[in-house]
């Protein structure tokens, strides 16, 4: 058995603390569970934000203010060893839905009065009993489609409330086998090493089967939407963003990748630089190349992947192309 149930325990309770926390005690349960120089790095418009104060000020009071009666509804929840740094930092993961009752403006978004799920995924790096370092990925995208603000033109997979693991087996509270975690890194590796360049060829499938299941199920994000099975991965995301993309693509590495159990995964800053030639997301093509910060968190399951999920901080990626799609939704609302 590998045991971070130190690092679990600590995240577990920073997050109890957090959700019963509100706009008053933010940053003094932040302080609590953080060190003074924390380094916490989330999506556009937030991006790098250093301390307690900073993240409390620019992230979570504004969305503890929009939100009432905010609760975190995870589905994955694990940790291990950072393969990147020759696996000495520990990250503890979670993934799911922070949902509530959407009051209030949150980044020019309209509040609907309803319930509101927002996706997130959110890796803490823990040492000497303090969270040191953090990624926050959430989807906002997807919550302004909820608002009725989709910024996209229609996606070629399915935009839905994204479930979680279909085993139901993400919530790893207590500690994993090691060799089942191993094998789920070195399938999320090979996959890594198996991406195939162009995805028109007559055996990119095959090359996939090699590492996904045929009923493999891919959750991307609000903008390019979830498909299921290898054919329609490949139809419905690959050669969409091959045939916008694939000019100018470079892989920047990895923060972070680690697994336990039958689940692990990844995510950069940036991840990947790459070169709009026209279409992708309704943009007509870029003036220079842009980047994409990317999670991927997946489910091992006999030696395959079965389920992706992924979060891409759509809103940098256009901003770097010349859309500010908050911006423009503000300007929008005024007329």
């Amino acid at each position: 058995m590998t045991d971070f149930q130190a690092e679990k325990a600590l995240v577990r309770d920073y997050h109890a603390a957090l959700a019963a926390a509100d706009v008053a005690t933010a940053t003094s349960v932040l302080d609590r569970f953080t060190a003074p120089d924390w380094h916490w790095r989330g999506m556009h418009p937030f991006h790098e934000q250093h301390g307690a104060a900073a993240v409390a000020e620019q992230f979570w009071v504004p969305l503890m203010t929009a939100m009432t009666g905010l609760q975190r509804r995870p589905d994955i929840f694990m940790a291990g060893l950072n393969e990147i740094d020759g696996f000495n930092g520990c990250w503890v993961v979670q993934m799911g839905h922070l949902m509530g009752l959407f009051d209030q403006p949150w980044l020019g978004i309209r509040p609907t009065g309803k319930i509101a799920m927002l996706r997130f995924a959110e890796f803490n790096r823990v040492a000497d009993g303090r969270i040191v370092e953090s990624a926050m990925f959430v989807d906002i995208p997807h919550l302004m489609i909820q608002a009725g603000q989709n910024p996209f033109p229609p996606q070629t997979g399915a935009m839905l409330i994204q479930p979680g693991p279909m085993t139901h087996e993400g919530l790893m509270f207590d500690a994993q086998p090691a060799e089942i975690g191993e094998r789920t890194l070195a399938a999320i590796n090979a996959m890594l090493d198996n991406p195939g360049a162009k995805f028109h060829n007559v055996d990119e499938a095959t090359r996939l089967a090699r590492v996904w299941h045929d009923d493999m199920i891919w959750w991307g994000p609000a903008g390019i939407g979830a498909t299921y099975t290898i054919p329609r991965y490949l139809r419905q995301h690959c050669e969409p963003f091959d045939d916008a993309l694939s000019e100018g693509y470079r892989f920047n590495g990895h923060l972070c990748r680690m697994a336990e159990g039958h689940f692990g995964g990844f995510f950069g800053w940036a991840n990947l630089t790459l070169t709009n030639a026209g279409g992708y997301l309704g943009m007509t093509a870029g003036p220079g190349p842009s980047e994409m910060r990317v999670v991927d968190l997946y489910r091992e399951q006999n030696g395959k992947l079965a389920e992706n999920w992924i979060f891409i901080d759509l809103l940098h990626y256009l901003n770097l192309q010349g859309l500010d799609v908050l911006a423009r939704m503000a300007n929008i609302a005024r007329y």
